[in-house]
């Protein structure tokens, strides 16, 4: 764990801003990771030190303290990327923490600049080195695929896949990462908050609704199928809300893939409580809660890195059975899902992991920014209803822009 940085010229005279500690990490060229968890005040914040920041398949058991950003499928343009806390940030601290292997020649270079940063309001961010295939599917061409993807699931090639897409937006003058990261802070009290900004590899910022694996300071293991939507008004609640055999069918789906997910490592003693109507911005969503104390569980000492390579990519993101639905994704999106759908999260903090699904997010361009919405297709889809849902899920990063209205 990170120890507290001592010393006149290492610590900084005041605490610094959110601001300022971004803008300090992007003008020295190094990965930065800020995020708050969900029903927290506190917001965090990681700079890495390192040279290498990609790796392997994650090992959250025996990982240092860090972020992880992880794609939607790796290949040779997206990797698992890790953050390491070489210098942590906490908004409740009025100090740094320092990793007790940092460069000491690093650390006081990124202090001593932090105290002159965040004077201006910037507009840099990282972009990507590629761009990848296509960024927009036009709603004809989504439909299209919704409609293919229908009579796919009626001949029995899969039982459910995922469709996403893609929108381009330009980014408002003024705007900055911390300005959207600051927004969305206020607008989703319940989701985990984050903004990622990785040489080479881009600025990313959202807020996800979904853990994907959780593993607490108590040894306790959380996972989620979340699934179905529709949009919250003044009329709906969560106490009233009236869900189609579409969305139970879509939510039970997800449900299955888990419980599926503990069989094939023999694990049978689990809590499992829903569904449940929840609320996510403006949205409303199924989620059914599964938890594992793994103290009274000795035999899965691995639990996390076990189930987090069962579960990605997600039923809830994917489709079932996975390798149809990641073959028809592949085949009919048209464009590159980058980390959108992947996961991120704190690992092994003083509270534990949590990772969560890449989901209402987005990534910011020279100009632009790109923003990601998918739904659940079953037989029950109509592709009108289905590109609606998208609609609404994108309005949850629109806000974050400052637009409200439909294209």
């Amino acid at each position: 764990m990170a120890t507290a940085l001592t010393g006149e010229k290492a610590t900084p005279s005041a605490a610094p801003t959110l601001s300022a500690i971004i803008t300090t990490a992007m003008d020295l060229g190094l990965p930065v990771a800020a995020w708050r968890l969900p029903l927290s005040s506190v917001w965090q914040v990681c700079v890495s030190l390192q040279q290498e920041i990609r790796i392997e398949q994650p090992v959250l058991e025996s990982s240092q303290f860090g972020f992880l950003f992880c794609p939607f499928q790796v290949n040779e343009h997206h990797h698992n990327i890790f953050i390491k806390a070489d210098i942590y940030f906490n908004s409740e601290k009025g100090e740094p923490d320092v990793a007790n292997e940092a460069n000491p020649a690093a650390v006081g270079q990124f202090l001593t600049a932090l105290t002159t940063s965040g004077s201006t309001q910037k507009q840099n961010w990282y972009t990507p080195a590629s761009n990848g295939r296509g960024t927009e599917q036009p709603e004809t061409a989504y439909k299209a695929a919704v409609k293919n993807a229908v009579k796919a699931i009626e001949a029995e090639e899969m039982d459910k896949v995922v469709l996403s897409r893609a929108l381009k937006l330009p980014v408002p003058e003024g705007f900055t990462p911390v300005s959207g990261f600051e927004a969305m802070l206020k607008l989703h009290p319940r989701a985990l908050v984050s903004l990622v900004a990785v040489p080479g590899v881009g600025t990313w910022m959202g807020a996800s609704p979904e853990i994907l694996v959780s593993v607490d300071e108590n040894k306790v293991f959380r996972t989620v199928a979340l699934a179905g939507t529709q949009p919250i008004t003044n009329a709906t609640s969560t106490a009233n809300a009236i869900w189609r055999q579409k969305e139970i069918e879509e939510q039970a789906l997800v449900e299955r893939y888990v419980i599926n997910c503990f069989k094939k490592i023999r694990l049978r003693d689990y809590t499992e409580i829903g569904p449940k109507t929840i609320v996510a911005g403006n949205l409303m969503h199924l989620r059914t809660d599964f938890k594992v104390d793994m103290r009274e569980e000795p035999d899965f000492p691995n639990l996390g890195t076990d189930m987090l390579h069962l579960l990605h990519p997600t039923s809830a993101v994917c489709g079932m059975p996975k390798e149809p639905a990641l073959a028809f994704i592949l085949e009919h999106e048209g464009y590159d899902r980058s980390y959108y759908s992947g996961y991120l999260g704190p690992v092994n903090s003083t509270v534990g992991t949590q990772l969560y699904v890449n989901l209402r997010c987005m990534q910011l361009l020279q100009s632009e920014a790109v923003l990601y919405a998918g739904a659940g297709i079953t037989g029950e889809s109509s592709p009108e209803k289905e590109w609606l849902e998208t609609q609404y899920k994108l309005q949850a990063m629109r806000r974050v822009l400052g637009g409200l209205s439909f294209d």
